[in-house]
C-alpha cells in the first residue's frame, strides 16, 4: 500500500508541467485562429462598409442598410477579437464578440442556403464554427464577467 503512494508527486507534478504545454499550444492556436478570423471580418466588414448601397441591395438582395448594420458589427467583432488581448485589459470582450460573430455567421449560413446553395454555405458555417472555437476556448475570460473583481486586468 505505501508503495502507491511514493510516486504520486512526482507524478502530479509532471502532469502539471505536461497541462501547461498544452495549454501554451492552445494559446497560440487560438491566437492564430483569431488573427484570421479578425483579418476575415476587417475585410468583409470594410468591404461593405465602403461599397455603395444600391450595388450591396443588388448582390445580396437585402436592405442596404441593414447590411451596413452587419458590416459594423463585423469591424467592431473583429477588434473585440484580438484588442482586449493585446492591451491584456477587459479581456472578457473576447469570447463576447466572438459570440456576437457566432450569431452573424449563423444568419449568414442561413440566407446562403436559402439564397443560393448548401454548398455555397461552408463557409459561413466553418467561419462560424471557428468562432465558435474561440468562445470556447477563451471561455474562462467570461468567468471574469461574474466575478467579484472584474475589472481587475488580466
Amino acid at each position: 500500500m505505501a508503495s502507491a503512494t511514493i510516486n504520486t508527486p512526482y507524478l502530479d507534478s509532471n502532469a502539471a508541467r505536461v497541462s501547461g504545454k498544452n495549454r501554451k499550444a492552445a494559446n497560440i492556436t487560438l491566437w492564430i485562429v483569431q488573427g484570421v478570423l479578425a483579418a476575415l471580418f476587417v475585410s468583409t466588414g470594410a468591404m461593405k462598409m465602403f461599397t455603395p448601397l444600391a450595388v450591396l441591395e443588388q448582390q445580396a438582395h437585402m436592405p442596404g442598410l441593414f447590411l451596413r448594420f452587419i458590416a459594423t458589427c463585423e469591424l467592431l467583432g473583429a477588434l473585440g477579437l484580438v484588442l482586449p488581448g493585446i492591451f491584456r485589459a477587459r479581456t472578457y470582450l473576447t469570447p463576447l464578440a466572438a459570440s456576437g460573430l457566432v450569431i452573424i455567421m449563423i444568419g449568414a449560413t442561413i440566407a446562403t442556403v436559402a439564397a443560393v446553395s448548401a454548398a455555397m454555405a461552408t463557409l459561413p458555417f466553418v467561419v462560424g464554427v471557428l468562432s465558435g472555437v474561440v468562445v470556447y476556448g477563451r471561455r474562462e475570460f467570461a468567468s471574469n464577467l461574474i466575478s467579484p473583481e472584474c475589472d481587475r486586468v488580466n
